[in-house]
């Protein structure tokens, strides 16, 4: 069966052969060759190489066939260095008079090849290619060796460079090294000291003390366990031990859930988690957001927070999580959200890592642990545990601890070898090399066996490999377990054995040393088997997409399986979305894209939801470009209905980014008269809503109002309860700060809640305005009766901006109700908050409101820092603008400078329609210009508004100095 190895290639042939052929008698050439060929051979057999072929004057030979070394490109040029010298040789040997000396030339490579499979030739792919092409580059006399072999064994050979060579069929100069000679008794590379799993008594005193430090605290604690592959990281948490694990694929994007998939296992799965939070207030909403797995990447994060938190309640929660350098985003997010939210509860997350996540997040929080290698004596100490089960020489033990050089893993692999008969011979240089000897040292079919599950992944089920494999052989896979190879583990499915690769290298070496055409094959079929068992869209849509990949590769490209892998990996990208994982929607809405045809139904849906991810991650230039092939390929398929979607979410984002309103007025308008004509009330509850936010954008209250009754009343008829929320949400918030009386506020906010039904977030939204409502009455337990389970609400779900707002409106009601530092808290909460470089306007707006507060308040200097915060602002909404024009009127000492502050906050406020905020800003100029008259006119404004609890107190601010 045809195989993919990483070999080394040698070709050489005899320099100017031609004039030889024409000096001399057929018969003396063909002895003279014949010479030459048994000279080429000796050195080529004594080195290992497999000699292919020679054809005329040139022979070929690979090393690393059958079986790998550890040493096979080093083993290369150490035969062609014997064989120029075998050519002297054989020079002084026939020397005589006329007959020409002979030389030679050969070119060194190392690539991968693809071999066996009964073709005519051991080996065949570019490495092969790219060896002959440095042996026709070669001078006489010379042996040139590529870039790959140049790094395998330039610690043992003397190398010059040469200028880069101009090689047929190259695109690129061909990097070349000249050897000069070789290093007797130098290994082929210098060793790096790589990975430990035992005598890490200082290590694991550390993580004691963290989880001991948890306990005692009871405070959440990550720590990450740093080095590189083999190192001893998993080897020193199963020391810790773990009441739950994960682990992240070491594979593919976008899988973004699997982790907390594998987290929920270990913690019983579905009904592990239903006994956990059974009596905890919000048991169901835990148990329902983790079973179902559906809700928003925020929601997701506080359940998992929950989950721990009740377990911790009980003994203190150790988390292992795996391979975290190859988690996404989202779960990554995940960690830090429960590492910096938990509270009041024992928990450590140990995460094992490679270096490479801190390049990926550079500010990782947490303890960092990092473990260097082995000791000699360390060493010695695993080589004796290992040394009871398989017992070792003297001479086998020593050659193992050179090799390993204090890499644990290299230690009990190398033992593992000899326990299955292999030779010391072929010990590997790297744990790459190593494992491919392993390998190749399998029967066939425990090979096969190895190879077919390193396409399902690190972790697969019996039944899985079965369908792969064709038949169903439980003693291999015991044989594998024996030779250690794999390792029991868990089944996802009832009735069936699970196993694990001992290492994610493992599954790498298995799977890399497949053909493509049978890795596609073995995709798919994995793919059809998991679909079969309810997987996932995403892992489905994964097998599908490689196996496409590869037979692309191979030049047999499948339109059904790409169109089949693309709506999979689309209607993945869409949930990603809609959870509010952006970076995941991205990868897979991309993927997805990558593999539909230019005229599918679905790429006008998809590419604005990619649009959107986009724009949410922060690519504006590829969201807009998104964005318009979406809006291009909806008309091109006559789509007027997504077409115009398209086109209002473009006018919105241009008012976001350019403040161009008239534009996105203009667009809204028409789009309403578009939905209208085809009858689509999702589009017209967009369209109105958006005109909605102009006018809350240009404080028209009462004009936005009236828009966002329309939005609603559409929204309910499409059935969309996303869209229905946010209307609702819009139109309570203009009821709040509008002109309208609080009296048919309250009716109309109190109308849509008791309509709300099971929509939490729409429950939320309304009770938020409603209970600021209420407080404007002076009913101040009504409002905190409202206010209390939205935050909750908030809170639960992860919804931190609409958090944000529930802040805002409390802090106001405590305002109202007199408590002043409550109110502050609130706001320096929320400021706190935003002001993380993500949210600069919402941050001013918090840091206006604070320097109002604390200037009413009388705390002068606080005030001021807050005054200069808006100062700095790149930008500044009017309402802000009033707030912080009326705290420096508060501030400043000129009673000048002062009243003409106090006069531009009344004037900016009268440009609106917000009579509370008019108001507020009337009682600051009434403080500080003395005037009873004005603060009476504010008076007033509160009555109008039906706004009787600041009417009663003269307003949110005294009028006494």
């Amino acid at each position: 069966m045809a195989v993919r190895k990483t070999v080394t290639v040698l070709f050489c042939d005899l320099a100017a052969s031609t004039e030889l052929g024409e000096r001399l008698d057929p018969e003396r050439l063909r002895e003279l060759l014949g010479r030459w060929y048994e000279a080429m051979r000796g050195p080529l057999e004594r080195h290992g190489g497999e000699v292919e072929k020679f054809i005329g004057d040139a022979v070929m030979a690979v090393f690393g066939l059958p079986s790998a070394h550890e040493d096979d490109a080093l083993r290369a040029v150490r035969a062609a260095v014997e064989m120029r010298a075998a050519v002297d040789a054989l020079n002084e040997e026939l020397g005589g008079p006329g007959l020409p000396r002979l030389e030679v030339r050969i070119g060194v490579n190392t690539g991968e090849v693809v071999a066996g499979d009964e073709a005519e030739t051991l080996v065949s792919g570019d490495a092969v290619n790219t060896a002959k092409r440095l042996e026709q580059a070669a001078a006489p006399g010379d042996v040139l060796v590529g870039p790959a072999t140049r790094r395998l064994v330039e610690n043992a050979v003397e190398l010059e460079p040469v200028e880069p060579l101009a090689a047929k069929g190259k695109r690129e100069p061909l990097e070349a090294w000249r050897v000069l000679g070789t290093i007797p008794g130098a290994s082929a590379f210098a060793r790096r000291l790589d990975a430990p799993l035992v005598g890490r008594e200082r290590e694991l005193a550390e993580l004691r003390r963290i989880v001991a430090e948890a306990e005692r605290e009871r405070a959440c604690r990550l720590v990450t366990v740093l080095g590189p592959a083999g190192i001893g990281k998993s080897r020193l948490a199963a020391e810790l031990g773990a009441g739950l694990s994960a682990r992240c694929l070491p594979y593919g994007d976008g899988i973004s859930l699997l982790p907390l998939t594998e987290l929920l296992r270990s913690a019983g799965g579905a009904e592990g988690v239903l006994r956990a939070v059974e009596r905890e207030a919000d048991g169901d909403l835990i148990a329902d957001r983790l079973c179902s797995e559906t809700g928003s990447a925020e929601e997701l994060q506080w359940a998992v927070r929950r989950l721990l938190e009740t377990l911790a309640r009980e003994r203190t929660v150790v988390v292992c999580v795996e391979d975290v350098h190859w988690a996404q985003p989202a779960f990554l997010d995940l960690l830090e959200y429960v590492e910096g939210w938990s509270r009041d509860a024992p928990i450590v997350l140990l995460c094992l890592a490679r270096p490479e996540l801190l390049d990926a997040r550079p500010r990782w929080p947490g303890a960092t642990i990092t473990l260097a290698p082995l000791s000699e004596r360390h060493a010695a100490e695993l080589l004796d545990a290992l040394a009871d089960e398989w017992p070792l020489d003297a001479a086998a033990r020593a050659q193992i601890a050179e090799a390993a050089e204090g890499n644990p893993l290299f230690l009990e692999q190398m033992v593992a070898m000899l326990a299955d008969g292999g030779g010391m011979r072929e010990l590997p240089p790297t744990i790459q090399a190593l494992l491919a000897a392993r390998l190749d040292a399998l029967a066939p079919g425990e090979r096969t066996a190895l190879e077919r599950a390193s396409v399902i992944g690190r972790d697969f089920s019996r039944a899985a490999l079965a369908a792969l494999a064709g038949e169903d052989d439980t003693a291999t896979l015991l044989a594998l377990v024996r030779k250690e190879l794999l390792r029991p583990a868990d089944s996802p499915f009832a009735g069936d054995d699970g196993f694990r690769f001992r290492h994610a290298l493992i599954r790498d070496a298995a799977y890399n040393a497949m053909p493509k055409r049978v890795r596609a094959e073995m995709h798919e079929r994995a793919a059809d088997w998991l679909a079969e068992h309810g997987a996932e869209d995403e892992l489905v849509g994964y097998h599908l997409e490689q196996s496409h990949r590869f037979l692309a590769e191979l030049g047999r490209r499948s339109e059904p399986l790409a169109l089949r892998a693309g709506e999979l990996l689309g209607t993945a990208g869409v949930r990603a979305a809609a959870r509010g994982d952006a970076a995941a929607a991205r990868t897979l809405l991309s993927r997805a894209l990558a593999l539909l045809p230019a005229r599918h139904e679905l790429r006008v849906e998809l590419l604005r939801e990619l649009s959107s991810a986009l724009w949410l991650t922060g690519d504006l230039d590829a969201a807009e470009l998104a964005l318009s092939d979406s809006i291009d390929s909806a008309r091109t398929l006559g789509d007027v209905r997504r077409e115009w979607y398209g086109r209002l979410e473009r006018a919105a984002r241009s008012a976001v980014a350019q403040g161009d309103t008239d534009a996105l007025v203009r667009t809204a308008e028409r789009a309403v008269e578009v939905f209208e004509e085809l009858g689509d009330s999702l589009g017209l509850a967009r369209a109105w809503r958006r005109l909605a936010l102009v006018s809350h954008t240009h404080r028209r209250y009462a004009e936005g109002a009236a828009h966002a009754e329309r939005a609603l009343r559409h929204a309910e008829q499409s059935g969309d309860e996303q869209e229905r929320a946010r209307a609702a949400d819009v139109l309570c918030t203009l009821l709040l700060y509008g002109p309208t009386h609080v009296d048919p506020a309250i009716e109309r906010a109190s109308a849509i809640l008791a309509a709300a039904g099971t929509n939490l977030v729409l429950r939320a939204h309304v009770s938020t305005s409603l209970g600021a409502l209420h407080a404007m009455r002076g009913d101040f337990d009504r409002s905190r009766e409202l206010l209390a389970p939205a935050g909750e609400t908030y809170d639960a779900l992860g919804l931190r901006l609409p958090h944000v707002g529930w802040m805002q409106v409390s802090a106001e009601t405590e305002l109202l109700a007199g408590d002043s530092s409550a109110a502050q808290r609130l706001f320096r909460s929320a400021y706190e908050l935003v002001d993380d470089g993500g949210h600069d306007s919402l941050a001013t707006k918090f840091a206006s409101m604070l320097a109002l507060a604390l200037a009413r308040d009388g705390e002068a200097d606080a005030a001021r820092t807050f005054a200069r915060v808006c100062a700095r602002a790149h930008a500044i909404d009017a309402e802000s603008l009033a707030r912080l024009r009326a705290a420096q009127a508060l501030l400043v000492a000129e009673a000048g400078s002062s009243l003409a502050l106090a006069d531009e906050a009344v004037e900016i406020a009268d440009a609106g329609d917000d009579l509370t905020l008019q108001a507020a800003m009337r009682l600051v100029r009434a403080r500080v210009a003395h005037d009873p008259e004005e603060a009476a006119r504010a008076r007033e404004l509160y009555e109008r508004k039906g706004n009787l609890a600041a009417a009663a107190s003269t307003g949110l601010w005294s009028l006494q100095p």
